[in-house]
């Protein structure tokens, strides 16, 4: 069947309050607003305000509610209505959800989800539009996703409230109209696993979330050159899958990291140093890092565009890693 990243979420929101009594939606305009990007319209009318909870403008309270609710039993599923509007959280969700079972001696479980808005590309701003999901993958005790893909971001939402730790799920701006073929009976998806998205032997070109259809992009691109490009989608950024990474590395001798978070102290520079340690022998050149402009991503198409990672640029540091210009 036809369907939008959007809707393949509501699916899998919608399937999980059929399946499990425990499950229930909160946030900002869940509820009669139907969802800051339209994911939940429709579900307070069928499921009513008691599953549907629209909460005040407060994500310190809300997170910390999602959280208190896992302690008690239930599943919530915990909408905060973009990343940058996450860091109200911080404390609930760096110093209670990711801690407690440590701090409990294992006693307590934290199954709350966290489900958020990433990323640029539609002039939002600097409040509305970074790419902080690095940070949290930072944190240990958090567990953090980015689904790519219709069939990640249908499936990732019941393996991620199975499991007994918090999850935070990072869901690109620029995704949720994207279209495309979905199995109509698709289920439940690996939330551990890195994936090949395609092929290839000359380059890996490592990346994930909104970031990922650019390096497709850019690979065909390189395809067109004789160079044939590998692309890895990461899905999972706590914890990375490296032995899919070093496999695609090791078979390729090359890596160029695709990363909307800013170069400094960001998620491809951690993938880097780990290339660098465990497969600094396979590297055949420098590993290349394609990451946002050092800036708050900016208002004006043109500007924010220039400021986030894009094919040309993924192609022309596959291309240098291989020793080619032009």
């Amino acid at each position: 069947m036809t369907i939008t990243y959007r809707e393949a979420i509501r699916t899998a929101v919608r399937e999980a309050l059929t399946r499990d009594s425990r499950v229930f939606l909160m946030g900002e305009d869940v509820g009669r607003y139907g969802g800051a990007y339209a994911v939940s319209k429709g579900l307070l009318a069928e499921f009513g305000p008691e599953r549907i909870r629209d909460t005040p403008l407060s994500e310190s309270a809300f997170v910390g509610a999602g959280i208190g609710a896992a302690l008690a039993g239930m599943r919530p599923i915990v909408e905060v209505m973009t990343v940058n509007f996450s860091l109200l959280a911080l404390d609930q969700i760096v110093n209670n959800a990711a801690t407690i079972r440590h701090m409990s001696g294992g006693q307590f479980s934290i199954p709350v989800v966290i489900r958020m808005a990433t990323g640029a590309g539609r002039q939002l701003a600097a409040q509305h539009a970074h790419s902080l999901e690095g940070w949290y993958a930072h944190i240990p005790g958090l567990r953090i996703v980015a689904p790519a893909t219709l069939e990640d971001a249908r499936g990732m939402l019941w393996t991620a409230l199975e499991d007994p730790d918090p999850v935070l799920i990072f869901e690109h701006q620029v995704l949720y109209n994207m279209e495309g073929q979905l199995a109509e009976h698709a289920g439940a998806v690996d939330i551990d696993r890195a994936a090949v998205r395609r092929d290839g032997t000359d380059v890996s070109l490592i990346t994930y979330g909104g970031s990922l259809g650019k390096t497709l992009q850019a690979a065909e691109a390189l395809a067109g050159d004789g160079i044939s490009a590998e692309v890895v989608d990461l899905r999972t950024l706590r914890p990375l899958d490296m032995p899919v990474i070093l496999s695609s590395v090791t078979k390729t001798r090359r890596a160029v990291i695709v990363d909307e978070g800013w170069k400094s102290g960001s998620l491809a520079a951690e993938i880097s140093a780990r290339l660098v340690e465990q497969a600094f022998y396979e590297l055949d050149a420098p590993i290349a890092r394609v990451c946002s402009a050092e800036v708050p991503i900016p208002y004006p198409k043109h500007l924010e565009d220039a400021a986030v990672p894009q094919p040309a640029g993924i192609v022309a540091a596959a291309r240098q890693t291989l020793g080619r210009r032009g």
